[in-house]
């Protein structure tokens, strides 16, 4: 990927439900942007040869819902994190919510996703006592939605990606929406035939999505790719 894209990637761990539900996470990877911030000078590598004035937060699957909720985390402190950030890359993204989506019911037996796997993961990943309608599952409520107003006054930019294989595809869908009728500058990239979790599974389609990224990068004020 750091190839393809000419970036350098930088993979976060991070500690695991059910042992740390969230908000463990977001914390960890909250923390280790701040670990970049405070340290890359000390590091003769990292200061020649990355330009921290151009970062963009990606994961896929939870991964996604991780950066979204991180790049809304950073907004809320003063360390100059944010203004580091262009924007956030978000491949088909795990959210979810109390109502069913049609793609959910249409894909309820999906082999790669199943709804009833679906709903386990976020009953073992979300708070004790919380449903599928916490800010953390659902972008569209709580808090969350006063946060995407910053990042619509930062000026970040967002690639959502999904397919219509993909049971979460009507929530990626209606995340983009929610996005733009919020004025926050979104593009939405939605194939047909692929299934969640495909760019792990094919490395064909693994470079498609890195031509979609490259590209969303490219087209972004002062960020073009060689």
């Amino acid at each position: 990927m750091a190839n393809d894209i000419v970036s350098v990637v930088a993979s976060v761990e991070y500690r695991l439900a059910p042992e740390h539900r969230l908000p463990a996470a977001y914390e960890d990877a909250v923390e280790a942007l701040h670990w970049i911030k405070t340290n890359y000078q000390s590091d003769d590598w990292l200061k020649n040869h990355v330009d921290f004035s151009s970062v963009f937060l990606m994961g896929s699957s939870a991964g996604g819902n991780i950066a979204y909720n991180t790049g809304l985390r950073v907004e809320d402190g003063d360390s100059g994190i944010s203004k580091m950030i262009k924007g956030l890359i978000l491949v088909q993204p795990f959210f979810s919510g109390i109502h069913r989506t049609d793609s959910e019911l249409r894909l309820v037996s999906d082999s790669h996703l199943s709804l009833c796997n679906n709903d386990m993961l976020w009953e073992l990943s979300l708070p004790v006592g919380a449903n599928r309608d916490h800010e953390y599952c659902n972008p569209t409520v709580g808090d969350n939605i006063l946060r995407l107003e910053n990042i619509r006054r930062l000026g970040w930019s967002v690639l959502v990606t999904d397919c219509d294989g993909d049971p979460l595809v009507d929530r990626s869908i209606g995340l983009v929406r929610f996005m733009e009728k919020k004025g926050v500058r979104v593009m939405g990239h939605f194939t047909k035939g692929d299934y969640h979790g495909v760019q792990d599974s094919e490395p064909l389609k693994a470079k498609e999505l890195f031509v979609v990224i490259k590209k969303f990068i490219s087209s972004l004020p002062n960020q073009a790719i060689e």
